[in-house]
């Protein structure tokens, strides 16, 4: 991976970060965090994804598949937070 692509991936993971966090009501984690929360969120939603039989292609599926995974993300932490 050059340094394009890792900007390119870090930009992804903070939007879908903040995406996720702006959904599930979150007051956002700040930069770093949303960052944190995007990449994680783009492993989970990627798999989900791929047993649900979705593929979503290029800047704009990454950016859905990230949230998504995001979205989960936050809604586990948060019952286990409750729990």
């Amino acid at each position: 991976m050059d340094i394009t692509g890792l900007v390119v991936f870090l930009i992804i993971g903070a939007v879908a970060g903040w995406l996720g966090s702006t959904i599930m009501k979150g007051g956002g984690f700040g930069l770093l965090g949303n960052i944190v929360v995007g990449v994680v969120g783009a492993v989970i939603g990627g798999y989900v994804f791929g047993l649900l039989g979705i593929s979503a292609g290029g800047l704009i599926g990454s950016i859905i598949t990230a949230t998504v995974g995001a979205i989960i993300l936050l809604f586990v932490v948060g019952l286990i937070k409750k729990a």
